[in-house]
């Protein structure tokens, strides 16, 4: 444990911050259900408008609480925001493509130890709309305010509390249970993981948010773009994608080992 043991959040308090938000959404969304016909709002609307009244609210009061700057909370780095998303981004988005392989493979092997309920699917189904409030939701607004949550204020403490591994295993924890859904704790426990490794070495959100929506907007244009082929095409598809993306990620995750380890890479402000 660190010497800050009274940093905010503990591990407690960082399930009450959760469950406040659940709380939060639970409330703006019954209001927005009332006056969904009144505002002419669509379903998708709804759910956006949603995640980002809600979301306000419980940053507001934390960073009112905890005495937080938009800076603070979004890049703590020395270094300028700009620099940092130039020299970390694109190296970022070269693990996508990886990252989709091997959670597409995590959930095949999940889906068939597990098969979806009715529900389940039909909450998939609906997560995968294609107009444009849910296409903003699934590939801007929920990486930022997930990633302001979970690593701008969650992880941040955590790293004062706890030892590294330790802080960002249990960010990543909360960021898979907060789905509510044995689907994506596993996707949420990988991607948070590998966010919280971010943040831990850059100390910036910038690479959490370009890596999380990245992952999200590939996910939402291969569930739109695919298309059915026989089993034989698949398979040398799959060959070929899985070496290019396993080669992608090796080279961004060379370069970025080699730029957090200079001197320079993780100082404060």
């Amino acid at each position: 444990m660190h010497d800050n043991d009274k940093a905010f959040p503990s591990a407690a308090q960082a399930l009450l911050l959760i469950l406040a938000l659940f709380v939060v959404e639970v409330i703006v969304g019954t209001v927005l259900h009332d006056l969904q016909g009144v505002l002419g709002l669509t379903t998708s609307q709804s759910w956006a408008l949603n995640s980002l009244i809600a979301n306000g609210c419980v940053f507001a009061t934390v960073m009112q609480l905890q005495g937080l700057t938009y800076r603070e909370l979004f890049h703590p780095a020395g270094t300028s925001m700009r620099d940092t998303a130039v020299a970390l981004v694109p190296w970022v988005v070269m693990l996508v493509p990886a990252l989709v392989l091997v959670v597409s493979v995590l959930l095949t092997i999940e889906t068939r130890a597990f098969p979806l309920s009715d529900g389940e699917r039909a909450m998939f189904n609906r997560m995968a709309g294609d107009d444009l409030a849910m296409t903003l939701l699934t590939c801007a607004i929920a990486p930022i305010v997930e990633e302001m949550l979970f690593r701008g204020v969650i992880l941040r403490g955590f790293l004062r509390r706890y030892s590294r591994s330790h802080a960002i295993l249990g960010s990543a924890a909360l960021f898979g249970l907060a789905h509510q859904n044995i689907y994506q704790f596993v996707v949420g426990l990988l991607l948070g993981g590998l966010c919280g490794w971010l943040y831990e070495r850059a100390r910036s959100l910038v690479p959490c948010i370009a890596l999380h929506s990245a992952y999200n907007t590939a996910l939402w244009l291969l569930e739109h773009t695919q298309t059915d082929a026989d089993g034989e095409a698949d398979m040398s598809i799959s060959a070929g994608y899985w070496i290019a993306s396993l080669v992608l990620a090796a080279v961004g995750v060379l370069y970025l080992v080699r730029a957090f380890d200079r001197p320079d890479s993780r100082d404060e402000g």
